[in-house]
């Protein structure tokens, strides 16, 4: 359910997501933003430990630019594998340009990842830049993940992507529970207020089970209400890079220890791996 009172408040634990890397900012916005393949998993095993339970990635190739390369994802993988112990693994498929090659890391590198987003409207970055997403590609990659057993991450930017949501749950391309990531404080995204916040859980299906996520200073007291709502948050570089003003964060496993360290006081017992799996029926 998306909120039903405070009934299994107590008792549900939260997911905490950690992205590591994203795609715009680089080590020119922090220095201890991992992007290479090495970093990354090295992060991950101390977000692991600190409570994260899942791991949303994307890639960089050797100069830092962002890549949907196969070969890219599967060294990071290998080196997750290695380096963590059960953390769920979650794929980027954003970009800037329409295709089934953003769709094909999550189909293609094995083992498979347990989650793949699904981008559900489109994005504007800077002055000349966006990112399409279609119903038509959305629908694609909603079908090949059902095929494949790959449970989608919805991302949704603002209200007007929740009838894209329900327009794939209508087709039959979408499985329950739907993992909806609920995204605050972007450039054309839902502006960043608590009852906004408030609002678009509203909005949800009764069969969601949905995270929050805010970019920049967002990012702290809007997880924060989010946990005490019943729902899960996602941390991490990819969306802020300071963890107080002024304050470069450490590393991606100091915003996580922080979430945890919240959720405890909150009375929130946090996910393990497992509990996430099964809260999302994975």
């Amino acid at each position: 359910m998306p909120y039903n009172g405070y009934s299994d408040y107590f008792e549900k634990p939260v997911i905490l997501s950690v992205a590591l890397t994203g795609g715009a900012q680089g080590k020119e916005a922090n220095p201890n933003l991992p992007e290479q393949p090495e970093e990354i998993a090295t992060d991950l095993a101390a977000c692991e430990e600190a409570g994260a339970s899942i791991a949303h990635i994307h890639a960089r190739d050797e100069d830092g630019e962002p890549t949907t390369s196969v070969e890219k994802f599967q060294e990071i993988r290998d080196l997750i594998d290695n380096h963590c112990d059960d953390i769920l693994v979650n794929f980027t498929t954003g970009g800037f340009e329409l295709g089934e090659h953003r769709l094909r890391p999550a189909l293609e590198v094995e083992p498979q990842p347990d989650l793949a987003t699904i981008d559900l409207g489109p994005l504007n970055f800077g002055y000349d830049t966006y990112a399409l997403n279609t119903r038509e590609q959305n629908e694609l990659y909603a079908e090949r993940m059902l095929d494949h057993g790959i449970r989608p991450e919805l991302e949704i930017f603002n209200n007007g992507n929740i009838p894209e949501m329900n327009h794939l749950i209508e087709e039959g391309l979408l499985a329950e529970p739907y993992w909806c990531s609920l995204v605050f404080g972007m450039q054309n995204g839902i502006p960043a207020k608590p009852r906004n916040l408030v609002n678009t859980v509203d909005n949800l299906p009764d069969e969601a089970e949905w995270q929050c996520l805010a970019v920049g200073r967002h990012q702290l007291p809007l997880t924060t209400m989010a946990m005490s709502m019943g729902g899960h948050v996602r941390v991490g570089m990819e969306d802020n890079v300071f963890y107080d003003r002024g304050e470069p964060v450490e590393s991606n496993a100091q915003f996580v220890r922080r979430a945890a360290r919240i959720a405890d006081e909150l009375n929130r017992p946090v996910a393990t791996p497992d509990e996430a799996r099964e809260i999302l029926d994975l």
